[in-house]
């Protein structure tokens, strides 16, 4: 690994966890000529995954995109980046192991209204705003009506297990 301060190619691990619920493997590392600290991150490369839009379009799953949108219905709100990152890595990886090379985008967006509800009320409301087209006020109304009526989220309980009707109906196991 390249030192990011002198560019020196010879290093050692000092230290070495997974994070991201094992998906990502953090290293610590320390360059042997400068001895500068530095981190980095090792991931495994998953075979290309698209996305099957609702006009039948496809394009290639983006997690940066995931993340873009899940930080946007975040913004101003009591919810840490760490939060939003690990929940990117639990959508990421449930729709990695339940699809092989396409998932529909209703899928997605369906998977992080359920991360959203836990997170925050208000950012699962704007998140649904846009991926349900709300067209009028009223539609806001029964959003947040229907999200009233809703049990609580349990925080203990893994987000996928939380309705294992609706994750059945609405993630397919692959074949």
């Amino acid at each position: 690994m390249r030192c990011p301060k002198c560019g020196g190619q010879d290093d050692k691990v000092i230290d070495s966890r997974a994070s991201r619920e094992g998906s990502v493997i953090r290293r610590r590392r320390e360059c042997l000529n400068c001895e500068q600290r530095f981190t980095t991150y090792e991931e495994i490369e998953r075979e290309e995954l698209f996305v099957v839009k609702r006009d039948g379009r496809r394009e290639p799953f983006s997690k940066e995109k995931l993340l873009s949108g899940l930080k946007r219905a975040c913004q101003k709100r009591p919810v840490s980046e760490e939060a939003v990152a690990d929940a990117v890595e639990r959508v990421t990886n449930e729709i990695t192991e339940r699809f092989d090379r396409e998932v529909p985008a209703k899928v997605i967006g369906e998977r992080v209204m359920r991360e959203l509800r836990e997170l925050d009320a208000v950012a699962y409301v704007r998140f649904a705003s846009i991926y349900r087209e709300f067209q009028e006020v009223g539609e806001f109304v029964d959003e947040v009506n229907r999200l009233a009526t809703l049990p609580p989220p349990d925080k203990r309980q893994m987000a996928f297990l939380a309705d294992s009707e609706e994750t059945d109906q609405l993630l397919p196991v692959k074949s």
